[in-house]
């Protein structure tokens, strides 16, 4: 376990849920049906993923120094309301569990204007040893990051739809 990080670590954002990244619908994320395509949502989410590892202390630095990296060990996406081209998206983001070297997350990805839920993701992430390419504990001040985050979000409402199981209802 790295016990810290070669560079300055940016101010923690501890807000219940998260609500810092925002994006839009780019064209070529625009499929026949005239919305967003499937594939998309992924890396929308993705990009609000990324947004809450950069919050921990974990953006581009922590890959181009070599010191680690995150891996997605498991997603699951619902697609509530559409989203055509250009429209603008903000995603609220609730940390669920974390251990020594996991996240768990849940993403709400809005409409930015209109408000409405477009999208949900839930997703598992891994710490990786940049050497090695297996899992690795996080790093001491990203450990001590994550706790504090966790006691702004422990006691927030478990979202509806995580831990969903797919399936087709019974008649």
């Amino acid at each position: 376990m790295l016990d810290s990080l070669p560079y300055e670590l940016p101010e923690l954002i501890t807000r219940a849920p998260l609500d810092i990244h925002r994006s839009v619908v780019l064209p070529e994320w625009v499929d026949w049906n005239g919305h967003m395509n499937v594939a998309f949502y992924v890396s929308a989410f993705d990009q609000a993923s990324g947004a809450f590892m950069r919050n921990m202390g974990l953006g581009r630095r922590y890959v181009d120094g070599k010191l680690g990296m995150t891996f997605v060990l498991e997603t699951h996406v619902t697609y509530d309301r559409e989203m055509r081209g250009g429209a603008p998206m903000r995603f609220v983001t609730q940390l669920l569990a974390r251990d020594a070297k996991r996240v768990h997350l849940y993403h709400d990805m809005y409409h930015a204007e209109q408000g409405y839920l477009a999208a949900t993701n839930e997703a598992i992430v891994m710490n990786i040893d940049y050497a090695t390419r297996r899992s690795a504990p996080w790093p001491t001040p990203v450990a001590e990051r994550l706790e504090v985050l966790w006691e702004s979000h422990q006691h927030l409402p478990r979202p509806a739809k995580a831990g969903r199981v797919m399936g087709l209802a019974k008649k």
